[in-house]
């Protein structure tokens, strides 16, 4: 279960902070609004939409979509279509997941495709891409919808796509590593306000320079 991808790329962080920085904060799922805007780029239209499963739109440990967050995830599959909409976790669909059992449950639960995977968060970035190419969709069309910011957001920034942070999610975890993301969110966003940290842009085909995170 040891997440061997995140550690590796958290690493990127000491040199570029800002990384971890999602485009769009909210506490929980059902505060999402819906078709997703990104603010400050009315320009932005999102055609993919990747969302994580554990204390974002299901409790930890489960195959299902929480309660209160039926009618969100009814919006969410009206809105996108059901290839455009992928659930990406880092338990259902990996190597961890035996047979892909989970995978298959939840696929049956949400009426969604669950990404299978060998490396977990961040570093199946590549695959996502594959996965949304086939539809037409570019990385700067898409956005990571998750509650961690050192696997979904940083994710989301590496791939050249946008990200949105649910910081409380179901229930706001108290383990180590999501109290440690929340501190040093708070610290990024508070500190040098005369220079503040920002998230980089995703670059378009159009875009004459290449993305900050490469």
């Amino acid at each position: 279960m040891f997440n061997v991808s995140a550690t590796l790329n958290v690493s990127r962080l000491l040199y570029n902070p800002s990384l971890c920085l999602p485009h769009v904060t909210v506490k929980s799922f059902d505060q999402m609004i819906i078709p997703f805007k990104i603010p400050g780029h009315p320009e932005v239209q999102i055609k993919g939409v990747v969302v994580d499963k554990d204390n974002c739109f299901a409790k930890d440990h489960d195959d299902k979509v929480w309660p209160e967050y039926k009618d969100t995830w009814a919006k969410l599959q009206q809105t996108y279509p059901k290839e455009r909409l992928l659930i990406v976790s880092n338990s259902a669909g990996t190597d961890d997941d035996t047979n892909y059992s989970q995978a298959e449950r939840l696929e049956q639960n949400t009426g969604s495709t669950v990404l299978r995977h060998s490396v977990k968060k961040p570093g199946c970035l590549d695959e996502i891409k594959d996965y949304f190419a086939k539809q037409d969709v570019l990385a700067h069309e898409i956005l990571i919808v998750g509650d961690r910011l050192f696997t979904d957001i940083l994710m989301a920034n590496m791939m050249g796509s946008w990200g949105l942070w649910l910081s409380d999610g179901v229930e706001q975890s108290q383990k180590v590593f999501p109290k440690m993301e929340r501190s040093l969110y708070y610290r990024l966003v508070t500190s040098r306000p005369e220079d503040p940290y920002v998230p980089p842009v995703p670059a378009t085909p159009s875009s004459s320079n290449p993305p900050s995170n490469l």
